[in-house]
Parts: structure tokens; sequence; C-alpha cells
């Protein structure tokens, strides 16, 4: 880890400690869940957690199709022909 230093409004320091008091955890766990969701929600992703969500869909939905495997490539070409 890196340590940083910041300032907050005494509003948000109290919220930050209410939700960390409630949860049980420090206070620099809920900035750091914060600047995550923050990077998040503006496409900061990184890569391994990219490849692990994709990876954690595979198999869950079924095509219905029998040969979608061996011609992934022609059904990936006309799912994007305008």
């Amino acid at each position: 880890m890196e340590r940083r230093q910041f300032q907050l409004t005494k509003q948000q320091a109290a919220a930050v400690r209410r939700e960390a008091t409630r949860r049980k955890i420090s206070d620099s766990a809920i900035v750091r869940e914060a600047v995550d969701l923050w990077l998040r929600a503006r496409g900061h992703v990184r890569a391994e957690d990219r490849m692990s969500r994709a990876m954690r869909i595979v198999g869950t939905f079924a095509s219905g199709q029998k040969d979608l495997s061996r011609d992934h490539d022609r059904e990936l070409a006309d799912a994007f022909r305008p």
C-alpha cells in the first residue's frame, strides 16, 4: 500500500467514521472502497478484473445452437454485420 494524506470535510469524515464503525472496518478501508467504486464507474478497471469478470459468465447462457463452438467466427461476424 502507498500512504497518502487527504482532507475531508467534517460531514465527510463523520459519514466515513459512522460507516466504518457500523461495518467494523477502518476508515481507510471505506475510503479505498469508495475510490475503487469511483474508478470503476469511470471505466478504470484492471485487466485482471476484466478477465475474471468475463470468465465468470462463460457457460452461463445457452444459444440453442449445437455448432456454436465450431463456427464461432462465422457467428460473431454475423452478429456484427450491419
